[in-house]
């Protein structure tokens, strides 16, 4: 069995990595799916989407602009985050990604790993 895992290890493959980031979930899943159909056409080995914790950033500021210091009111922004790694992708599958079009309000990063 170790052999195995040795064999493996010494293959090199090569990864591109989406990081997706969007305030409202329901566009970031609508985009992975849409990414994940296209990805489905090439017959790409991927893995994910895998879903990050929720980044929840709050901002609290004063009701009042003089006195009453006790009433305050908090603001927070949720940031969604999303992965998904392709596995020893082909040239067609790097131009059919950089041509999709994502809803607004979505950060799309593409890396690749070697």
């Amino acid at each position: 069995m170790p052999r195995k895992a040795k064999e493996k290890s010494t293959q090199k493959r090569n990864k591109i990595r989406i990081k997706l980031r969007a305030y409202d979930h329901r566009i970031i899943d609508v985009s992975t799916r849409q990414i994940l159909d296209i990805l489905s056409r090439y017959g790409v080995e991927i893995a994910g989407p895998i879903p990050l914790p929720t980044k929840i950033e709050k901002i609290t500021v004063n009701r009042a602009t003089f006195v009453h210091k006790d009433s305050r009111e908090q603001f927070e922004i949720r940031i969604h985050r999303r992965i998904l790694d392709i596995f020893n992708p082909t040239p067609e599958v790097i131009e059919a990604l950089q041509k999709v079009s994502l809803p607004a309000g979505v950060d799309i990063e593409i890396k690749t790993a070697a």
